[in-house]
């Protein structure tokens, strides 16, 4: 069996870390699957996916390496005219630190819970806003 859930997340900033994992948890246990996989993944490449201990001052850390590794004042190629978009590009930094993070993450399913280490959390980062974004929440399973 497979249940899919779509859920939209509204950004207030331009880079910006949300907490994801209760609303991950009410869509495992809305699919009524007791043995599966979990799949989280976000459907915008200047966003992503990560999992790690959810801490404020962990969440500013995570902030400040990326933006280390990914300076805000570099000059990108990307930053030139896209006739394709009618603009011009300004989220280099939004595409390289979402392909740092990943697009999703995976979780096995046991007993209607997800197999969260005693410190998971997930989290939905955003690159490139404040902008309204989905997410898809997949569970396979039985």
């Amino acid at each position: 069996m497979v249940k899919i859930k779509h859920i939209q997340v509204m950004t207030d900033d331009h880079f910006q870390f949300v907490r994801i994992s209760e609303q991950v948890k009410e869509a495992v246990a809305e699919s009524g699957i007791k043995n599966g996989m979990l799949f989280v993944v976000t459907a915008h490449t200047t966003t992503g996916i990560t999992v790690n201990e959810g801490l404020s001052c962990l969440e500013s850390d995570m902030q400040t390496t990326l933006e280390n590794l990914v300076p805000d004042d570099y000059p990108y190629v990307h930053a030139h005219w896209l006739p394709s978009y009618g603009r011009t590009s300004a989220n280099a930094t939004g595409h390289l630190r979402a392909m740092l993070t990943g697009n999703h993450c995976v979780f096995p399913i046991e007993d209607g819970k997800i197999l969260f280490g005693a410190a998971q959390e997930i989290y939905f980062a955003e690159f490139d806003g404040p902008q309204n974004r989905r997410i898809t929440i997949e569970v396979m399973g039985e």
